[in-house]
């Protein structure tokens, strides 16, 4: 089912014509890689994502009101999550099919006929919604306390923790990470399940069109995954690397920039787009083989961005521990908890499978909050001794990740 890769890669032409030794000539697919995700049929545009930028909207007016304490309520932030009775200010998304909540936990590759952990994963952003409604909000005005919530200055900053020193917003918004936009991005739309279902493979060498679009499945397929994480209306359409640590983005496309920004992996950014454009003109040329090649590129390095700012955020609280910054700790301990909880949906193109196992990340877990009042008691060496767990597993050093 998939066709060779003959010729070196060079520049926008990939692959070009040979000749036997008998004159009989062979034309390869020609994969023309353009300089910015730009491909089209006909004079038209071929690339769609609308329903992933839907999405990534949802998901940063909900991350606004869950801080919401005169107007939000546990009722308004679930209708958020799920998009029912016109929660949003915008009528586009409130008219929208969509809804976040459906997408989480929902990938092809790891939830398909895995119901009851996916609604597991479900109910307990559901329930980081009634925990910051019933619990922090009605302590907003209460100085936070061990078992207790309520407030904590983080510098010039005021944090709202519940009991365990839970920063729950961040916790929402960083699980989100994972649980949405990784997971829809490389267990699902990147994964051949998807790619290559049904008569995909055929109908895409045939150029067979959706009804009343102007792409293949196949290529909205990946135009969707490509969405995910450049989605965001104020992200480049031209070159997306040009808004890294500027754009508005609120997930995953904002941290791809911040390790980005670290020396240790600098260009990481540009080996995602370069993957995202070849595989996009690999469908194109028909060549699954170098597509593969692609996606395997884009689920390493985004699961590696994922594990770099948990191991980031775990260390960065325990130097808030260390100089007596509670509010600072929390703040960071909350984000990693929220990126190691994405870390199930990371995926090892090796194993196609999660790089730490569900097993190891919730004995993880486990031990952030295993004290009476959670953050408050955690240790600085389980900090690191989660934090050299993670580093190890992505094949970098906690160093590296800290910095």
């Amino acid at each position: 089912m998939k066709k060779s890769l003959f010729a070196a890669l060079l520049g926008g032409l990939a692959l070009s014509s040979c000749s036997s030794d008998d004159d009989i000539t062979v034309v390869e697919p020609t994969v023309e890689i353009p300089t910015s995700y730009s491909f089209s049929r006909e004079g038209s545009t071929s690339v769609s994502y609308s329903g992933q930028t839907t999405r990534l909207e949802m998901s940063k007016e909900l991350f606004t009101a869950f801080n919401d304490f005169d107007n939000a309520t546990e009722e308004s932030l679930s209708n958020m999550f799920a998009n029912e009775n016109n929660p949003f200010s915008s009528d586009d998304l409130n008219s929208s099919s969509k809804s976040v909540k459906s997408k989480v936990a929902a990938s092809q590759a790891y939830f398909s006929g895995n119901s009851v952990e996916s609604n597991d994963i479900k109910n307990e952003f559901e329930g980081w919604i009634s925990q910051q409604v019933n619990e922090v909000f009605p302590n907003k005005d209460q100085v936070a306390a061990a078992g207790v919530a309520g407030q904590i200055a983080d510098g010039s900053n005021v944090r709202y923790v519940n009991a365990q020193g839970l920063e729950l917003n961040q916790v929402f918004a960083k699980s989100l990470i994972g649980g949405l936009v990784a997971d829809q991005m490389l267990n699902n739309y990147l994964s051949t399940a998807v790619l290559d279902e049904g008569d995909n493979i055929a109908n895409n060498d045939a150029k067979v069109l959706e009804d009343g679009k102007n792409y293949t499945t196949m290529e909205h397929k990946w135009d969707e995954a490509y969405g995910y994480l450049y989605g965001d209306p104020s992200i480049p359409t031209d070159n997306p690397n040009n808004a890294l640590g500027e754009s508005n983005d609120k997930l995953l496309f904002n941290y791809l920039g911040r390790v980005d920004a670290d020396d240790d992996f600098a260009g990481i950014a540009e080996d995602v787009f370069e993957a995202f454009k070849t595989g996009r003109a690999a469908i194109v040329a028909g060549d699954y083989e170098l597509r593969d090649e692609q996606t395997a590129i884009i689920q390493k390095n985004i699961s590696k961005v994922i594990a770099v700012r948990a191991v980031y955020y775990l260390q960065g609280g325990k130097e808030a521990i260390a100089n007596g910054e509670m509010g600072s700790a929390f703040h960071d301990l909350s984000e990693g908890f929220g990126f190691l909880y994405s870390l199930r949906f990371t995926h090892d193109p090796v194993t196609n499978a999660p790089y730490l196992s569900k097993s190891e990340l919730d004995t993880f877990k486990e031990q952030l909050l295993a004290g009476e009042n959670g953050l408050w008691d955690v240790e600085p060496a389980t900090l690191d001794a989660i934090s050299e767990s993670i580093a190890e597993a992505f094949d970098f050093t906690v160093a590296e990740a800290a910095e």
